[in-house]
């Protein structure tokens, strides 16, 4: 499958410089992050909120897990995680379960995780369960110019 269009031709229209890693099919991003030899503090997991009817991506770690308590302490308390039902669709090209970390070209906002921001090189999902896309921090903060930020994950 590769990147997964809607996803690369907002990188293209943003001209956002990337490399693609294929890497063995994997279905969790802790795998991901051993089948390529990465830290999974530097791959940047994205999950989908459902937040007064509307959705949003919160990226983080994939090394760490959400903290919900804290979200809701930053974003009000009517947030919650969405269903498989629900990130089907709105990740309509992108296989189940391979959410990338990037939300304006799916229509989402995003809250990034203050943890991510202090890695030299982030590494994503692309879209499906067997391709990466490594960024440099400044083509990630590009990317994230734009989103909240806080602290709302925790190291597993």
């Amino acid at each position: 499958m590769s990147i997964a269009p809607t996803l690369k031709r907002y990188l293209i229209a943003e001209n956002i410089q990337y490399e693609e890693i294929p890497h063995e099919f994997t279905m969790s991003s802790t795998r991901t992050a051993e089948a390529c030899r990465i830290s999974g503090d530097r791959l940047a997991k994205g999950v989908v909120l459902r937040r007064d009817g509307e959705y949003m991506l919160a990226v983080m770690p994939a090394s760490h897990h959400l903290r919900l308590t804290e979200l809701r302490a930053q974003l009000g308390d009517d947030v919650d995680m969405a269903n498989e039902t629900e990130i089907n669709q709105l990740f309509r090209d992108c296989a189940h379960g391979a959410v990338p970390a990037v939300g304006k070209c799916y229509g989402l906002n995003i809250i990034v995780d203050d943890s991510i921001e202090a890695q030299p090189e982030i590494y994503m999902e692309a879209g499906d369960h067997q391709t990466l896309l490594h960024l440099s921090h400044a083509q990630f903060a590009r990317l994230t110019a734009n989103a909240l930020h806080g602290r709302f994950s925790a190291h597993d």
